[in-house]
């Protein structure tokens, strides 16, 4: 170490020692505690629905170039189907944690490629002897980061917010399709259940004729008992198919993000899905899935991790100056080190990274095979769900009603056969409760089939709240993690 002497009175006084520990120390964060309070969360979940305005703006800014959400949201005539995707969207728990995590990763982007901080050191000897000179020596130390690995730092955080980011637009996407179909869910379900009613009233109005017949024997014990067995085992049905809309209902209010007391009406609907206008299925599925863009993030994400093992390889400087005193003479001390990457060389972190590389690219690789089957699954149940539909429409259900017409003719004659009434009704019933089943399958399988395809456009995280600038995008997530915009 290079040194030289100094005059007598440039000797530094030692209150600056510890004035400059306090200025350093004074630009350092205070910790806060934040209490976690859930009767409070509770009460905020309570209250969601009346922040009506807020609700309203959001769906207007959803509705920029988003064609499922251009009415006007109004929930005091009920939510629709499009409104309810408003709401999950803005509060479900799950978008709320994809947000927070991506709050995280911005964090990180933004104080990535940071230089190390300073070292301040302070060496004495001799404090113990009472007649020998007071020896010390105060340095500080910088590394210079000339390897370039800050830089690499920077891009690497930048493509791990990418990832995160691409994830919410995953979760979005896939939340309006698991809104969407358990909206379709518990539509079927209510309308099943007002078919069993339909079909209770002509059971009920058959038994009125069937009473009559028995009374004045021309019906027998036997055949009354099937006719009020079938009306039991409808009650028994309809109790079934009441408590699975009941479970239906919950799981909308749960990815509404409500709790399940809240009072509100739902606007039962069971209208098509339009599929995307692309010939080219599988090229779509590679151009806009949503999975399969966060599988590309995190690919580049091992990219830049591989790149900065590699970087890390090549030395930083290591510089650090002083002052002290030797036998009563005082000295400037330099120092300057810089490792040799001849032994380690990061050989261990290399490795690992390019391993990560090429799983991430085989996990990418893999989920296109595993998502092009789920599509062709989903076209395949698609297909099969609408030439069942076919067949049930036109050819078996018009047949039924012909029947119960001519046995209504019948009936005006006098000739009333009330088992042949019974089973007309009963596979009429029968026979659109099918339809009903393969409505929900057809409708299933566009909305698989349009979450497979991915947006019309390149999609970006829903704009929940206020923005804030970063070095390559805009987003914004809150203290409670509901919000990232584009």
């Amino acid at each position: 170490m290079n040194n030289r002497t100094l005059p007598r009175d440039a000797r530094i006084p030692w209150h600056v020692v510890p004035l400059a520990c306090v200025a350093l120390l004074a630009g350092c964060q205070s910790y806060q505690p934040l209490p976690l309070d859930l009767a409070e969360h509770q009460a905020d979940v309570a209250s969601r629905l009346a922040q009506e305005e807020s609700l309203r703006a959001f769906a207007e800014r959803l509705a920029d170039g988003d064609t499922d959400t251009d009415d006007p949201f109004d929930t005091s005539n009920g939510i629709s189907s499009a409104e309810a995707e408003v709401i999950a969207l803005f509060y479900n728990p799950d978008l709320r944690l994809a947000r927070l995590r991506a709050g995280a990763a911005l964090a990180d982007a933004q104080t990535a490629g940071l230089w190390e901080d300073p070292v301040f050191g302070f060496d004495g000897a001799e404090l113990l002897s009472p007649s020998g000179p007071f020896e010390y020596g105060l340095t500080l130390s910088l590394t210079i980061p000339i390897s370039g690995r800050l830089g690499v730092e920077e891009d690497k955080a930048d493509r791990a917010y990418e990832a995160e980011l691409r994830r919410v637009v995953d979760a979005e996407w896939s939340m309006r399709a698991k809104v969407r179909k358990a909206w379709a869910d518990w539509s079927v379900a209510a309308e099943r259940m007002r078919l069993i009613d339909e079909v209770a009233e002509q059971i009920d109005r058959i038994g009125v004729v069937s009473d009559r017949l028995e009374k004045a024997g021309e019906l027998t014990r036997v055949e009354a008992r099937l006719l009020r067995s079938q009306r039991i085992g409808l009650r028994v049905v309809r109790a079934s198919v009441e408590a699975e809309a009941e479970q239906n209902r919950l799981e909308l209010m749960s990815l509404m993000g409500l709790l399940p007391t809240t009072r509100v009406e739902l606007v039962p609907s069971l209208s098509t899905i339009d599929l995307p206008e692309s010939s080219q299925t599988t090229d779509r599925l590679i151009k806009s899935n949503t999975t399969l863009a966060v599988a590309r993030a995190d690919y580049a994400v091992a990219e830049q991790s591989l790149r900065l093992e590699v970087r890390k390889q090549y030395p930083d400087i290591e510089i650090g100056a002083g002052y002290g005193s030797e036998d009563k003479d005082d000295r400037l001390l330099l120092g300057v080190s810089l490792p040799i990457p001849s032994l380690n060389a990061n050989r261990g972190g290399i490795a690992t990274a390019r391993a990560e590389r090429q799983l991430a690219r085989s996990t990418a690789q893999t989920e296109f095979e595993r998502l092009a089957f789920q599509l062709a699954g989903a076209q395949a149940r698609l297909s099969a769900a609408q030439k069942q539909q076919e067949v049930l429409q036109d050819e078996l259900v018009p047949m039924l009603d012909a029947q119960a017409a001519e046995i209504d003719r019948l009936a005006e004659l006098g000739e009333v056969n009330t088992l042949i009434l019974l089973e007309t009704v009963t596979r009429r019933f029968e026979a659109k409760d099918r339809i009903l089943d393969l409505n929900l399958a057809e409708l299933a399988a566009r909305i698989e089939v349009v979450r497979l395809l991915g947006p019309d456009e390149p999609a970006t995280p829903s704009p929940v709240s206020a923005s804030v600038k970063t070095k390559t995008t805009t987003t914004g997530v809150d203290d409670a993690g509901e919000g990232v915009s584009r």
